[in-house]
């Protein structure tokens, strides 16, 4: 199976994607499926988790670059393969190259995650860090094809990368015989296009949902023209599906099999990440994320069952403790407060003696004694607290201002 000359791209059909799947046998997992009890009552139907954190480099990413580099020719294999990615793609086609015995090399940025670059390496491909934002390292890469007749290994936009990732859907189908929804996120378009293409030949009554960042979506106007379109500098912690331009491979297949594209914003996706972590022990990246945010937003939309498609789990150390940090925020765990207060010896004692009774955790104190808006005995009080959520944030508000402290906006 094999679609090497982009001027006769063929359409991707089911029988493609069942290929696929064959030739993925023994390469990808047939990743797990998870019930999340917490958002089957939030929902109020069952909710399925399909865990593609869990595949093989850590993401869906393997499969579509290895039915990609399946199909080339001897001829093509011998030049060797080419990518740009800041992740993801980088380590599914590294790894597949190297279970293919094709050499490859892959651009990253230079700002990329060091883990990534490492892992990517380990899988074989020779990185080179190249421009600090994703459309130069692209170009580099591309760059490096014409000049060395190496294959570009596009992320998304071949019908054989869009074959591979319709495995996925297979998959669905056969764990969750019954579902009536299935939920992905979308950047370029690839996994959802090859999702729809199985799942409508097979189940048209099952309706697909993409799933876009708000700062990052290409899609909606893109549907809206009939044609893709650019986005401006999109903005996004969900870098896997940040991508400004819809693929014209997938965006057709999308246009005519997905049913509807949402958006979800970066407080939803944080919360989201912050409940696969917290609810279901899985550790998933923002974009991976996406769909929980979906459901998380909305989730009286959905008709169940309804399966939530976890596309990667591949996060940075120190952005996952950020990404945290903001999930914790948008769900109120934490409460941030200005007090006045008497300037006197033990007052900043006695204030978190309370907060200790009230069972709130001190995370920071800022104690400010020169503000001009300040009374000439009087001191201001910033507080970083850790809270239980929403109505433990009221009640140590109340209960402060209840004890006579001057709780301001």
């Amino acid at each position: 199976m094999s679609f090497s000359t982009p001027g006769t791209l063929r359409p991707v059909i089911l029988d493609d994607v069942r290929g696929a799947q064959k030739m993925l046998s023994g390469v990808a997992r047939t990743t797990p499926m998870e019930g999340s009890r917490h958002l089957t009552q939030l929902v109020g139907a069952p909710v399925h988790l399909k865990c593609e954190n869990l595949q093989r480099t850590g993401s869906f990413k393997l499969r579509g670059a290895y039915v990609r580099i399946s199909g080339l020719s001897p001829v093509e294999r011998a030049a060797g393969v080419v990518a740009a990615s800041a992740g993801n793609h980088a380590q599914g086609v590294a790894l597949a190259s190297s279970l293919l015995g094709v050499h490859s090399t892959v651009f990253m940025p230079v700002g990329a995650p060091l883990p990534k670059v490492a892992a990517t390496r380990e899988y074989g491909a020779d990185v080179r860090l190249h421009g600090h934002v994703i459309d130069e390292t692209l170009a580099a890469a591309q760059e490096y094809a014409h000049e060395t007749g190496a294959v570009f290994i596009h992320p998304f936009d071949h019908p054989d990368i869009i074959a591979g990732q319709g495995t996925v859907g297979l998959e669905i189908l056969e764990q969750c015989p019954e579902v009536r929804t299935i939920i992905v996120g979308i950047g370029g378009g690839g996994l959802a296009a090859g999702i729809a293409v199985a799942v409508k030949a097979l189940r048209p009554d099952v309706r697909v949902v993409g799933v876009q960042a708000e700062g990052a979506a290409s899609y909606p106007p893109s549907l809206t023209a009939g044609h893709p379109v650019s986005i401006d500098a999109p903005v996004t912690m969900a870098d896997g599906i940040k991508v400004g331009r819809p693929g014209d491979v997938p965006f057709k297949i999308i246009g005519d099999l997905v049913d509807e594209v949402r958006t979800v914003s970066e407080d939803a996706l944080s919360s989201a990440l912050l409940l696969c972590l917290e609810r279901a022990k899985l550790v998933v990246e923002p974009a991976g994320a996406s769909p929980v945010a979906a459901l998380l937003s909305e989730p009286k939309a959905f008709k169940g069952p309804v399966v939530a498609v976890l596309s990667g789990g591949n996060v940075d150390p120190l952005l996952m403790q950020r990404i945290l940090r903001h999930g914790m925020a948008a769900a109120g765990r934490y409460l941030s407060l200005r007090l006045r207060l008497t300037d006197r010896p033990g007052a900043l004692a006695a204030l978190l003696g309370s907060l200790s009774v009230l069972d709130a955790n001190v995370l920071d104190v800022s104690h400010v004694r020169t503000d001009p808006r300040l009374g000439l005995t009087e001191v201001e009080v910033e507080l970083q607290l850790e809270t239980k959520g929403p109505e433990h944030c009221d009640e140590v508000a109340a209960e402060l201002r209840r004890a006579g402290y001057t709780v301001l906006d």
